[in-house]
């Protein structure tokens, strides 16, 4: 009997032993594990806030980052959405996970942790790709921020300071320091016409066109900036730059046509202009504007468009040439261009040699006419009238008028 109570005592004592080695082996194991995950949220970024803000130029989103990080993006429909997802980071606890921006641009901001590695940013927002740009910058309150501008972007912006404007609000701890007013651009950056400059082993000979006097006769190819899921850049009451382009290209046409032109147009309604429309690459769709002129074999091509800045400031006129092209587009560049801003009163910003695809691939005389900008509040409005379109065109006639002699 003795042994038997002996011997139950050994038994639970012995549980209670492993019982205890259970424990501390779990403790341990759980105190590794949660090592390894400090060790390694340690590695990645930490979003530790969102800001918003919008004004009549954009919607900007500003992630406050403890580090650098890498983005994907990507598009969804219905509603439209883009998508950015953040590569090695994780969300605070205290961070925004939903703001509100009730913009034109942008709606709303949405932040979730997507897989143990990644943070997806959702935007509502109609914007294309020639209308957004995402960019980061070192500084502001966690060392790091994300940007995510939507709307009329434009090359200072990646250069810039996070300026919310006056009508804009940032809800951060923490007020801005750069400088936020970047010297004005030589032309917008909503386009994708700057084509990077790629070594030739052969370089195309250029020869210079020889035109009998007049317009009479001529054919004539104009291209009207942007158009269909294109909108461009966007002035500050909402007037887009595809319309405005179409709209002086259509007059344009006209008066041509009563000179004796036969015109060309790339477009005539608010289309895009390669057959594949919406799904065309930029690429596709800037050579389809340049297969119409060549294959007409026209004499001259003209692209209108609109310049636009982060800042409503900057205004004029400016003509662009192919740099490596004719003595003759450059000659149509400073005819144009000074025709426009005789008849529209808007300020010279000279002529200037470019990359711009369109004029680089077409086998004619070439220029992209920068007619205004459309973020400039005077310069919008006066666009947006009949009699500024009117204007324009008339600009726009005199330069070519000229160029023929």
């Amino acid at each position: 009997m003795y042994f038997l109570k002996a011997k139950g005592l050994y038994l639970q004592v012995a549980g209670l032993m492993l019982l205890l080695a259970g424990f501390l082996m779990f403790f341990s194991t759980s105190e590794a594990q949660a090592a390894t995950f400090a060790q390694r949220m340690a590695n990645m970024a930490e979003i530790k806030d969102v800001r918003v803000s919008s004004d009549k130029d954009k919607a900007r989103i500003v992630l406050d980052t403890t580090k650098d990080v890498t983005i994907k993006t990507s598009v969804l429909s219905n509603p439209p959405r883009v998508v950015v997802d953040v590569q090695g980071a994780w969300i605070s606890p205290e961070a925004k996970k939903t703001v509100n921006i009730g913009s034109q641009f942008a709606k709303t901001v949405r932040l979730a942790q997507f897989d143990p590695n990644t943070v997806r940013i959702v935007v509502e927002s109609t914007m294309n790709a020639n209308n957004r740009k995402f960019f980061s910058l070192a500084g502001g309150p966690t060392g790091h921020r994300l940007v995510l501008d939507f709307g009329n972007v434009s090359k200072g912006s990646s250069g810039a300071g996070i300026d919310f404007g006056k009508g804009g609000s940032d809800t951060g701890n923490t007020k801005p320091t750069e400088p936020t007013t970047p010297e004005p651009p030589t032309t917008n950056d909503n386009k994708p016409e700057e084509e990077p400059e790629k070594p030739e082993t052969v370089e195309k000979p250029v020869v210079e066109p020889e035109f009998t006097p007049g317009i009479s006769g001529k054919i004539i190819t104009i291209d009207a900036g942007h158009g269909g899921c294109d909108v461009g850049a966007i002035g500050p009451t909402g007037v887009t730059e595809k319309s405005i382009t179409l709209r002086i290209a259509l007059e344009l046409q006209k008066k041509l046509t009563e000179e004796g032109a036969k015109v060309i147009m790339t477009r005539n309604k608010d289309i895009e202009v390669s057959a594949k429309r919406e799904r065309a690459t930029d690429v596709e769709e800037l050579q389809a504007r340049c297969d119409i002129a060549n294959k007409n074999n026209s004499d001259i091509f003209i692209s209108i468009h609109m310049d636009s800045f982060t800042s409503s400031s900057p205004s004029g006129t400016t003509g662009y040439f192919y740099g490596k092209g004719t003595k003759a587009s450059r000659r149509l560049a400073q005819y144009v261009s000074e025709g426009v801003v005789s008849s529209l009163s808007t300020g010279n910003r000279g002529t200037k040699s470019c990359n711009f695809y369109v004029v680089k691939h077409t086998d004619m005389p070439a220029i992209l006419l920068e007619t205004a900008f459309i973020s400039n509040e005077r310069e919008e409005r006066l666009l947006n009238s009949e009699a500024g379109i009117r204007k324009a065109a008339d600009g726009i006639l005199n330069g070519i008028k000229k160029f023929f002699g």
